[in-house]
């Protein structure tokens, strides 16, 4: 492996400016090339950076090392798999895939080539977020038995229509489960362990005309371990409350953490340890007008740059990442028994990714 890590940047959309600055300014990286599917979108975006344009396949001529997916979710498997087939290490947005299939294809060709499989969920790196999953390692709470989650944001019906891949289930794959509670139902299973069960219903109220995906959704949840967790997910509020996850373990301790504004770093709101100071709000004063997207993701870009600087000393060291295709996969299993229970009208179980492989 070379001294200097060349990377490269495909998909040229609103996240994606978090991933070429995180590599720009990495020491012993080198942000060679970023494609996209549309020529001039490729050309602004690479010049702001200093890299090459391409085209989304034409990026690996530039002998990377390592490539950010950062397209729409449908296109994933297709990227990652190519990736992996040139021997390059990658990082995916989240989620994975649409589909635990896709998922579990993308896993096997990058195992199969060798190569290293991340997947982005920057949240996970807050410093709130790390200590909540301490205080479970370390025994300050006991065994997690109860957890919940709320994501409760605003989105103009614009944000839909903006471009044509979101909206639909066959090019978002999802609604607001798939594309904002992702992060918390990722939260909660790293917390709780592994899901076994969700009961789940969703509706469109808001962007009905717009999209045919949900905006708002509620489940249960149950684990392996017995715990129970409950979620509210939606886009349909004016202005949006931010999102919290919160945990409850065997001793009776609780913690939580609240992300006020949306795309702010999450912050201890609970913290019932006894012998311990109680958290304050981090809420301030009152509710605040909501956040424009590229605001909410400039906010988060100090995550994502710690998540890729974590990715690339995996890569160096030739360990697995912090989040890997199959432990990004478990939050994907959520939402395909979500959207299935929600669809039947029944519980549902959990798939397992060795379910996918094997079939």
């Amino acid at each position: 492996m070379t001294a200097v890590l060349r990377a490269g940047v495909i998909g040229c959309g609103n996240v994606a400016g978090n991933h070429a600055a995180a590599y720009r300014d990495l020491p012993g990286v080198e942000l060679v090339v970023c494609g996209d599917v549309d020529p001039d979108r490729a050309a602004g975006f690479a010049g702001r950076y200093g890299a090459a344009a391409a085209g989304p396949d034409d990026v690996f001529e530039y002998d990377l090392d390592l490539v950010s997916v950062c397209t729409p979710h449908p296109t994933h498997e297709a990227v990652v798999t190519t990736a992996a087939a040139h021997g390059v290490h990658v990082l995916c947005e989240k989620p994975i895939a649409i589909d635990l299939g896709a998922a579990a294809r993308m896993i096997a060709a990058c195992e199969a080539a060798g190569v290293t499989l991340g997947v982005l969920f920057q949240r996970r790196f807050w410093p709130a977020a790390q200590r909540i999953r301490a205080a479970i390692d370390d025994g300050t709470l006991g065994t997690p038995i109860l957890g919940h989650a709320s994501v409760l944001l605003h989105r103009d019906t614009s944000y839909y229509t903006a471009d044509p891949w979101r909206g639909t289930w066959a090019t978002d794959g999802g609604g607001v489960l798939m594309t904002q509670a992702v992060h918390n139902i990722d939260l909660l299973q790293w917390y709780l362990g592994e899901a076994v069960e969700v009961t789940a219903a969703h509706a469109t109220f808001k962007h009905g005309a717009a999209i045919e995906v949900e905006d708002t959704a509620v489940a249960t949840l149950r684990f392996a371990s017995g715990a129970l967790a409950t979620l509210t997910a939606s886009t349909a509020l004016t202005p949006g409350l931010g999102t919290r996850v919160w945990v409850c373990g065997s001793t009776g301790a609780s913690a939580g953490l609240a992300e006020y504004p949306e795309g702010s770093e999450g912050r201890i709101d609970v913290w019932a340890v006894p012998g311990t100071e109680a958290a304050a709000s981090p809420f301030g004063a009152g509710l605040t007008a909501d956040r424009a997207l590229s605001e909410i993701n400039g906010s988060l870009a100090p995550f994502h740059a710690r998540q890729i600087a974590e990715f690339v000393a995996a890569v160096r060291e030739q360990r697995d990442p912090a989040v890997t295709g199959r432990e990004a996969a478990k939050s994907l299993a959520i939402l395909t028994a979500l959207y299935a229970s929600a669809a039947s009208g029944r519980p549902e179980p959990v798939p397992t990714l060795d379910e996918e492989i094997t079939t």
